[in-house]
């Protein structure tokens, strides 16, 4: 096995299985949503160069397994009207499409269904994927990315290296409301409770802690709730699993607008560079931000951003991460040994 290059196919989508010279295909789709007829791309691959078998992959992507490494080069030239529509034409992105995938390094960009289809929603995830997609892709630095419609947070933006989650701003209209309270029970029950019925029959808002879902939207029976035309987002920042060092994401932007979503977006490719000195290592961007610190990291993501009127940048980052200590001394385990 020493002729195939596994790093090289690694770097072009394919990962390695335990069965020797055999990897699976892994077709990026950002924002999870595509035009149906390209699932008979993924099936004419599996049934063609795989083994059979189909696999959803954990990041949303289309996965065949069972590919023997010199099929590779054949496999690439079936799928590059797929990367074509997907890529260039869905996303904008601009890249050769003829030898496959050039970078795996910005996995595919995860989103919940989204305003599309979710009566929580409260943006367009797949729009906003295939936007980011065009910033951070092909490049050779590692990001892990998610967009959720609504901070329910089905897409897990808590547990990337950025999380992108959909907010709102809603609109009281006074006259519209009966004081049914549906609001406030529905705030209560599933929100931030920062809604109340005063004394004259209509709600009062506390500011201080509204996370933008828009619950209250969807509770109210007269349309006195109502989501602006205006889209807001909230950026969670450095989450990640793994056995180490697992943690969950904090807050590092709120209420911002697309462009400042965007703008902060477009920096990230120049400081994975700052922090790694040019040199592409595949580690998570979390990784990146605890190695240059929270200062310098936010130093580097608002250069040249114009943030809009109502955005927020959180001052400082307190992680809390899982750390495995022990002074037990423990004895190795025999060979004969089992473990319950």
């Amino acid at each position: 096995m020493s002729d195939i290059n596994i790093a090289k196919l690694r770097n072009n989508c394919y990962r390695q299985s335990k069965v020797p010279g055999e990897f699976m295909l892994q077709l990026r789709m950002p924002g999870a949503v595509i035009d149906a007829k390209w699932l008979e791309v993924i099936m004419h691959v599996c049934n063609t160069w795989g083994n059979g078998t189909f696999h959803v992959g954990m990041r949303q992507t289309l996965n065949a397994p069972g590919i023997r490494a010199e099929s590779v080069p054949e496999v690439n030239e079936y799928i590059q009207p797929y990367l074509e529509a997907i890529e260039c034409e869905m996303c904008g992105v601009d890249m050769d499409t003829s030898n496959g995938y050039p970078y795996i390094g910005p996995r595919n960009i995860m989103a919940c269904i989204g305003g599309i289809h979710c009566i929580k929603g409260n943006v367009n995830t797949q729009e906003m994927a295939h936007k980011i997609e065009n910033i951070i892709y092909p490049n050779p630095y590692h990001i892990k990315i998610s967009i959720a419609g609504c901070p329910n947070d089905c897409a897990k933006g808590h547990f990337q290296d950025f999380g992108i989650i959909g907010c709102t701003k809603p609109v009281y209209d006074m006259d519209r409301c009966i004081g049914c309270g549906a609001c406030v029970k529905k705030c209560k029950s599933a929100a931030t409770r920062v809604l109340s019925l005063n004394d004259k029959g209509k709600i009062d808002k506390d500011p201080c802690c509204c996370v933008g879902c828009g619950e209250c939207v969807t509770a109210c029976p007269t349309g006195a709730w109502r989501r602006p035309n205006k889209e807001f987002y909230k950026i969670i920042i450095g989450g990640r699993t793994g056995k180490q060092y697992p943690r969950m994401g904090k807050m590092f932007a709120n209420w911002l607008t697309e462009d400042s979503v965007l703008a902060i977006m477009r920096n990230w490719p120049k400081f994975s560079e700052w922090v790694l000195g040019g040199k592409p290592v595949y580690i998570h961007g979390g990784h990146l931000i605890d190695r240059a610190g929270y200062q310098k990291f936010k130093e580097f993501m608002l250069q040249g951003v114009e943030l809009n009127p109502e955005a927020f940048i959180a001052e400082n980052i307190n992680w809390a991460e899982t750390e495995y200590r022990s002074n037990i001394h423990v004895k190795p385990l025999d060979q004969h040994e089992t473990v319950y």
